[in-house]
């Protein structure tokens, strides 16, 4: 029987690139610039590293089919470095290679990088690249905006919520996003909104407006991972330790129209349900502090809450209406901004929200710092559609809970 992980990985240190239209930065550079972050704060040298894992989601438009340009661009000791990616949950995915490795002994210390060039693109959104004869990147025919448009008014209907209601709830969630982001000097977008303007914003897929949408940008993220007892031996004493990382993959259940009804995300309720488990966590409402979920649209950040059993059946709208999940609320949600003002590049994005985790646990994140001594924390990464996707959640906490 699988006996989790739950504290015997710990998080060394972290590395946040600055995210954004970093034209003057190739992948190479970010890499480094997040890496050389990660480094500094674990204490340790390039050698100590036993292996690495590289998230990418475009190899073929920016890093190439291998695990190469990391252990070139960091200098690394010929150690293994593995390519992996798992849609735009490829961050977690790299995470979920490291900690493993050092959870089974593999490795002492383990890397997990991220990066994604998406500006260089030239798309305005996530580009398309065939793989096959009948499967795309996104796994469906439509448009992002189009897929989650759906998911919009599949909830509404389930739940009976009007569509002015609904669209006044994504407003407040882009609001309270933006108002978060603009404390962070790592974000794409620091410009604070208000409700009208994102109510009266032009539509891209009703009931989706351009301030439900997350934007584009560049960016990298990574971690160094240890064992609690090699951190302490290299002298750290507060240790964020790694309390469950799960993934759930879709299988095809949700398109075969046999019980689904595309208002949520099955694997994110999956993921979610083996998490609490592994973590030892039986009221997620009440033992979680903060979160980052993969807020892509606002109406995924809404539905998300239910998904986290975070929000009661139907009760998000009203939850984010009254400020549960803002920076002040009961469990703040995107307290960095979120996709929403650091944008999706691919493979650098769940470690984007592992990293602001890992500040506010150890207190370290500025102007925007929770006060309340946050203890536990949870990631959410989703890759792919509502109808076809992989999830995946970690939590991370201090060492003890």
């Amino acid at each position: 029987m699988a006996r989790g992980i739950k504290d015997k990985v710990a998080i060394l240190g972290m590395g946040c690139a600055r995210f954004g239209e970093r034209w003057e930065a190739d992948a190479d550079t970010l890499m480094v610039e997040a890496y050389e972050e990660a480094l500094e704060d674990a204490g340790i040298e390039t050698g100590q590293l036993d292996a690495a894992w590289l998230s990418v989601g475009f190899d073929a438009l920016n890093i190439g089919p291998s695990g190469i340009p990391a252990s070139m661009a960091l200098r690394l000791d010929n150690v293994a470095v593995t390519k992996v990616e798992n849609y735009c949950a490829s961050g977690t995915e790299a995470l979920r290679g490291a900690v493993y490795a050092v959870a089974s002994g593999a490795a002492d210390i383990a890397l997990a990088i991220g990066v994604e060039k998406l500006k260089d693109t030239g798309y305005g959104g996530l580009p398309v690249r065939t793989r096959g004869t009948t499967f795309d990147m996104i796994g469906v025919v439509g448009s992002a905006p189009g897929n989650f448009a759906q998911l919009a008014e599949a909830y509404r209907n389930r739940h009976g919520i009007s569509r002015d209601e609904l669209k006044r709830a994504m407003a407040h969630v882009s609001v309270k996003s933006h108002d978060n982001g603009a404390m962070n000097p790592k974000a794409h977008l620091r410009k604070r909104i208000d409700i009208d303007t994102v109510l009266q914003a032009p539509m891209v897929a009703a009931p989706l407006g351009l301030y439900d949408c997350c934007g584009v940008s560049d960016g990298a993220a990574c971690a160094i991972v240890t064992t609690p007892e090699i951190a302490r031996r290299l002298g750290k004493t507060d240790l964020v330790t790694v309390k469950a990382l799960q993934l759930a993959v879709s299988n095809g259940w949700e398109l075969q129209g046999q019980g689904w009804d595309g208002s949520y995300f099955h694997t994110t309720r999956l993921a979610a349900d083996r998490a609490y488990k592994e973590a030892g966590v039986s009221k997620p409402e009440a033992q979680i502090d903060l979160m980052e979920v993969h807020d892509c649209f606002s109406i995924t950040e809404l539905v998300t809450m239910e998904d986290l059993r975070v929000s009661e059946p139907g009760r998000a709208v009203a939850d984010v209406l009254d400020g549960k999940f803002d920076a002040d609320g009961a469990i703040p949600c995107q307290i960095d901004g979120g996709l929403k003002c650091f944008g999706h590049p691919v493979g650098a994005s769940g470690l984007r929200m592992i990293y602001e985790n890992y500040l506010q646990l150890l207190g370290r994140a500025g102007e925007r710092q929770r006060q309340d001594n946050p203890k536990l924390a949870l990631s959410h990464n989703l890759g792919g559609m509502p109808n076809q996707n992989v999830a995946a959640i970690a939590l991370v906490g201090l060492e003890g809970v």
